[in-house]
């Protein structure tokens, strides 16, 4: 049962899917976001306190292979036809986009923060399949400053009947600021600090890096493509997409992670750019965690392998 108080097959709280013809565009749905942010700040509407009872589903989704090629030179992956984790996940983002551009979904899109990460591969797909992804959010909660969400997506080959899906992510937004009706305040979390890990890899991260990811992913989010835009959401320079760092720190692990594994990643401060980023890639007996920071916690993670399916 998640917060809403709803059950139902798979954690989607009971609902059928709604089938959409495509993919929508992230640039749209930014916009339409925009919009609808600027008249409920005129007309001050009241907020939806619940999370939309919907799925989206669009089957036959194709992959570019231009656009997975320009995927793997941005962030270290291998020219191979087997389609990057990561890579995945921008494949179904415009989805999960799809459940928070909605007019009844309770959290602002735009200046929401990606916070936590969880994938689980459990088999690979390939640049040659048809694929079938779908979204919905779940589990709204309190965090100590303002208010999380899970948005969920399940890829598979289309018309694969396996219960479980091929790739699976759960991503956990933060809305700065927001309290819903209901929702206590948490307490703010202990956490811990990476420690004198040595230093595997180092990355200089230009300006630009927000907006090279976002010309791949379509993520388009005014956080990532200038300082002047993410000002006016409360950033003090535009911040690497979560994904992208986290993306690169998979890479680093390479094909040592086997084809069915478990990815996951906690967002601790955002990337700022230009911004360096030391990063750790440490081998443990089921797989690798890895960590980056610079002046101070950006992320950590850890990959774990899985039995194939």
């Amino acid at each position: 049962m998640d917060t809403n108080g709803r059950t139902g097959t798979h954690g989607t709280g009971g609902a059928s899917d709604t089938v959409l013809p495509a993919l929508p565009s992230l640039a749209s749905l930014y916009g339409a976001a925009l919009g609808r942010s600027a008249r409920a700040a005129m007309l001050r509407t009241d907020r939806p306190q619940l999370l939309p009872n919907v799925v989206y589903r669009v089957d036959d989704v194709g992959v570019d292979p231009a656009r997975l090629t320009r995927y793997q030179h941005l962030v270290g992956e291998s020219g191979r036809d087997v389609l990057p984790a990561g890579f995945v996940h921008v494949l179904g983002f415009p989805l999960a986009v799809q459940v928070m551009a909605r007019h009844d979904f309770p959290l602002p899109l735009l200046g929401m923060v990606h916070i936590a990460n969880r994938v689980e591969v459990a088999r690979p797909l390939d640049l040659t399949d048809a694929l079938t992804v779908r979204a919905w959010s779940r589990n709204r909660r309190p965090h100590h400053r303002g208010t999380q969400v899970d948005l969920v997506v399940e890829v598979t080959e289309t018309g694969d009947t396996d219960p479980q899906p091929a790739w699976r992510g759960v991503s956990t937004y933060l809305a700065k600021g927001v309290r819903l009706e209901g929702l206590e305040a948490a307490p703010e979390p202990v956490r811990q600090e990476p420690g004198e890990l040595p230093v595997t890899a180092r990355w200089e991260l230009g300006a630009g890096v927000g907006r090279e990811y976002a010309k791949v992913s379509g993520d388009v989010n005014p956080i990532h493509l200038s300082s002047l835009s993410a000002k006016a959401f409360g950033f003090p320079r535009a911040i690497a997409h979560g994904m992208y760092t986290a993306s690169r720190a998979l890479a680093l692990v390479g094909p040592r992670r086997g084809e069915s594994f478990a990815w996951t990643t906690e967002f601790a401060a955002p990337v700022l750019l230009p911004g360096r980023v030391e990063v750790n890639v440490t081998e443990t007996p089921d797989g690798f965690t890895y960590a980056g920071w610079g002046r101070k916690p950006n992320f950590t993670g850890a990959v774990h392998r899985l039995r194939p399916h």
